[in-house]
């Protein structure tokens, strides 16, 4: 579903924010992608969404080029960032009658999901109301709510748990469970170590802009957490790297 080769992405000249990244997401998997800030996990991901260019390397999102059938992949896929920059002078259900128009979605097809998940995250009461008047976990449910009724293939994910309630949390972890199952595939960036080793089927750990580890979350983890491996691994990478000058 999504293939990621040698992927390079430079924001200055010599200064390189993601290095020769491989990764491939296979259909039905939960995969995802940890490492600390600045790591380049963001720029990943925009890049799969084709929201920035990059200088190396290609990315295909189910056997189509990113950068040379941009709309068809995007017509594949729901990218959420960690901070969803919204319409905020439009009501929340203007804004999901908006995307379901982007995608052509049918309007009793597009009711019936619009009803499903916001009453399922517990948004069906504000969707009147303006966008700006919303928290921020507000936001990001609506959010989830338009990447979720046109049932995308591909759900690019960066920090998705952040700012959701337990509940809402909760709700997310079984919706994409059930996304999954259905076929489709899961590409989410976490600083939630308990979420990814709990979730996940399968894990990428990335430092400095370059992929130090990555398979089933069970071959990487054995019998240790997730947290104590992402520790080892990213102390003893950091060992091997040359000495700054």
């Amino acid at each position: 579903m999504l293939v990621i080769k040698s992927f390079t992405k430079e924001y200055s000249k010599g200064t390189k924010a993601v290095d020769g990244l491989s990764i491939h997401v296979e259909k039905g998997d939960i995969y995802g992608f940890i490492g600390h800030n600045g790591a380049g996990k963001t720029t990943t991901l925009k890049a799969v969404a084709g929201i920035i260019d990059f200088n190396e390397g290609e990315i295909f999102v189910d056997g189509l080029s990113v950068q040379k059938n941009p709309v068809e992949c995007k017509s594949k896929l729901a990218y959420i960032p960690d901070n969803p920059d919204l319409y905020e002078f439009m009501t929340g259900i203007k804004y999901l009658n908006f995307i379901a128009d982007m995608f052509s979605i049918p309007s009793d097809i597009r009711a019936e999901k619009i009803k499903k998940y916001s009453t399922m995250f517990e948004l069906e009461d504000n969707l009147s109301s303006l966008i700006g008047s919303y928290s921020h976990g507000m936001k990001q449910k609506l959010a989830l709510i338009s990447a979720l009724i046109h049932d995308p293939k591909l759900l690019l994910l960066d920090e998705p748990f952040v700012g959701l309630d337990p509940k809402a949390s909760h709700l997310l972890k079984e919706t994409m469970k059930e996304m999954v199952a259905n076929g489709a595939s899961i590409f989410f960036s976490t600083h939630v170590l308990e979420v990814a080793e709990k979730l996940c089927t399968k894990i990428a750990i990335i430092k400095s802009g370059k992929l130090i580890e990555s398979g089933a979350t069970s071959d990487i983890i054995g019998k240790s957490s997730l947290e104590d491996i992402f520790l080892e691994i990213t102390n003893s990478y950091s060992q091997t790297l040359p000495p700054v000058r």
